[in-house]
């Protein structure tokens, strides 16, 4: 299985989930600011790292479900930046939050080719535990861009780090996945 095959059964693993929760909760994140999904992101990601740093979990979920959390909240990210937050909740349903669903991913699809294309799939050789870290890293600088309003000098903005962030995630779990 190559890259964009194994991209692409991690996204569907992420997408079911993601449905099943509209399912049970309809698009209640429609109400959250993009600073509370990004606090949501480091919630999952701060709890990787003292999983893999404590190497015991005492909740009983592992790292996968919380890589898939994070791959789930950066698309719902991207979709508040794209729509704004909601003052309702009941201003999506679950068709069309699908539709924002699959454009933002098939989006991170087209990224991952272009630079695994670059970088000659260096992520392979990586350690799920520097995904992790690249990850805070990039919310800490997406908390920064929230700071200052979205006026960067030189940098990406914030759809651009929920974009690797979401990569980042789905390497993880490719890794988990397929142990290559």
């Amino acid at each position: 299985m190559d890259t964009k095959q194994q991209f692409e059964q991690v996204m569907q693993e992420c997408r079911t989930l993601f449905a099943k929760k509209l399912h049970d909760y309809g698009a209640a994140w429609r109400i959250m600011r993009p600073s509370s999904v990004t606090d949501q992101i480091y919630i999952k990601a701060n709890r990787i790292r003292s999983l893999e740093c404590k190497g015991v979990t005492l909740v009983g979920e592992g790292i996968r479900p919380e890589f898939i959390a994070i791959v789930n909240y950066a698309i719902i990210g991207l979709i508040q930046l794209e729509l704004g937050f909601s003052e309702v909740v009941d201003d999506m349903n679950a068709d069309q939050a699908l539709v924002a669903y699959d454009k933002h991913a098939k989006e991170a699809l087209e990224l991952m080719l272009r630079k695994n294309h670059d970088y000659d799939e260096a992520w392979r050789s990586m350690r799920v535990s520097s995904y992790t870290d690249l990850i805070l890293m990039k919310i800490f600088r997406t908390k920064q861009i929230e700071s200052l309003g979205g006026e960067t000098l030189v940098s990406e903005g914030v759809d651009a780090n929920y974009m690797d962030m979401m990569n980042y995630a789905v390497f993880g779990l490719i890794k988990l996945t397929f142990k290559d």
